[in-house]
């Protein structure tokens, strides 16, 4: 959603890289060119007004004139004040004393209520909460069902006594149902209100007598992502006529301009707490200002990525691959290869994870252009071969791959293409896992350039066939060399830049977040 805004960011920022001061003119242009994106994005003009004078005022301070690099300081007032707009820090649900927590879901027809019910009660259940779904829209044909079937879907409990198709009173099922509750020990109630096609005196009633009969801990305004400035006016109406307590945006995987995500929280002066990016009910979670604020500036969301990994993988798991990718490479199967494939399939869509990646936003078309089928083309072929090929693929020969290839559906080529591929991941992971370091990466142990390994042996044989200082035949003259060399070594050993490529940074420490991720 946020593609066009984060080009023009992106684009806008280059033209500061490299210049060692800025002038006021540099700000007032790099000011005009956020207030362009942000209006292109369908920003709500009070919100681009009320940015562009606090990043020019903060922009034309001391921390920028006097700052090492003006231009990433620039970045970093843009991200500050985004992160602002977008409702500062993360809220969180407001769970009741003596349950059950009653929250309230209001909103415009189509703005996609009734899914984000389940999705939030999905959610909730993962929390360790027994959510229960409520069917109060006794207006919408269907509306009843669908709740009935998205609850299904979602394991998650529906209240439902009326069958709806403008048969019932949606203020007494709602009253019922946290009596229902009490009984049933259910912990959280949501209440799928009726939405209309616009804002009217009749629905803002009905959510206000509801609201009353219930008295929600949360009323949640559900506001769909992409009718851009409509959706300011409309949350201002609701504000104004139920009240609410957080927004939530739906469908903001859509390719609209996003600009109703910027503004709403400025504008009602409500945070958002949730958004749904996805049809998939775990596509949902808690909407984080500073990671979106993070993501529009191409930054990556680094923390979210972990925090799903987190939910995916199985520590125990983790340690079982780990101890196994120590004792060799050899160790590690075709059979662990898919395992761990499978694992990351469940994370969600491969080039949604590679868009939380930093510095990814400059190879948007490739990560959009990914076939998603291939990882179930990679299983097909793994799960064609025989339990002795997966343990051990050395054996896989030319008449093996044509068997492998014709039980999957693929060429022979694939098959092929596959084994060797497992053969160098596994390579790269066993050194990894032995603290070899990441293959390729200068200047890490283990590698080409960082002494030790078999690294270190290449570069030691490159030493002897180039050309350069020879040691002295003279004794007395090559001890001196050798003395003074050493004392070379030790001074640079105290550097913070380390002692040169003959030495190997032993006590280098990967940071636990990128440890957790790997």
């Amino acid at each position: 959603m946020f593609d066009t805004l984060s080009d023009r960011l992106a684009s806008t920022f280059k033209t500061l890289r490299g210049k060692g001061r800025l002038s006021e003119a540099d700000i007032d242009a790099t000011a005009r060119e956020i207030r362009v994106a942000l209006l292109e994005a369908d920003v709500a003009l009070p919100v681009v007004r009320a940015f562009i004078k606090q990043v020019k005022e903060r922009a034309l301070g001391a921390e920028v004139s006097q700052a090492l690099n003006p231009a990433q300081q620039v970045i970093k007032i843009v991200n500050e004040e985004l992160v602002g707009i977008l409702g500062g820090e993360t809220r969180r649900l407001r769970f009741a004393k003596n349950p059950p927590t009653v929250i309230m879901l209001a909103g415009l027809q189509g703005a996609g209520k009734t899914t984000l019910a389940g999705k939030l009660g999905t959610w909730l259940a993962g929390q360790g909460h027994t959510p229960m779904l409520v069917a109060a829209d006794l207006q919408r044909p269907n509306a009843v069902n669908q709740l009935q079937v998205v609850g299904e879907r979602a394991s998650v409990a529906v209240f439902a006594p009326e069958p709806g198709n403008g048969v019932g009173d949606p203020v007494r099922v709602a009253k019922d149902s946290i009596t229902h509750a009490r009984d049933k020990q259910y912990d959280v109630v949501i209440v799928d209100t009726a939405g209309r096609l616009g804002v009217d005196a009749e629905m803002m009633q009905q959510a206000a007598d509801i609201r009353d009969a219930v008295g929600p801990d949360e009323i949640l305004f559900v506001v769909d992502a992409m009718i851009g400035q409509d959706a300011v006016s409309t949350a201002e109406a609701f504000r104004d006529g139920v009240g609410f307590d957080g927004v939530v945006l739906s469908k903001l995987d859509g390719d609209a301009r996003g600009g109703a995500a910027l503004s709403i929280a400025q504008v009602t002066g409500k945070q958002i707490m949730f958004a749904s990016n996805g049809e998939k009910l775990d596509d949902f979670d808690a909407f984080h200002p500073d990671r979106m604020a993070s993501r529009i500036l191409g930054m990556g969301d680094m923390l979210s990525l972990i925090e799903k990994a987190e939910q995916t993988f199985s520590q125990q798991e983790a340690e079982k691959m780990a101890a196994k990718l120590a004792k060799g490479p050899k160790e590690f199967t075709l059979d662990d290869f898919l395992a761990q494939m499978e694992q990351v399939r469940k994370m969600g869509s491969i080039s949604k994870l590679l868009g939380m990646m930093p510095g990814m936003g400059q190879m948007k078309e490739q990560i959009n252009n990914l076939d998603e089928r291939d990882v179930d083309r990679t299983a097909a072929i793994i799960k064609s071969m025989t339990p002795g090929e997966r343990h051990d693929p050395m054996i896989i020969n030319g008449s093996r791959r044509a068997r492998i290839a014709r039980g999957s559906g693929v060429e022979v080529s694939a098959v092929k293409n596959l084994v060797e591929r497992f053969f160098e991941a596994r390579k790269m992971m066993s050194k990894m896992a032995q603290g070899g370091g990441v293959p390729g990466m200068p200047g890490m142990p283990g590698m080409p350039g960082a002494g030790g390994g078999a690294g270190g042996k290449r570069k030691g044989k490159q030493q002897k066939k180039a050309k350069g200082r020879q040691r002295s035949g003279n004794p007395m003259k090559r001890k001196a060399d050798e003395q003074a060399a050493a004392e070379r070594r030790a001074a640079g050993a105290g550097s913070p830049f380390g002692g040169g490529a003959d030495e190997s940074p032993q006590d280098f420490e990967l940071p636990d977040e990128f440890k957790k991720l790997l």
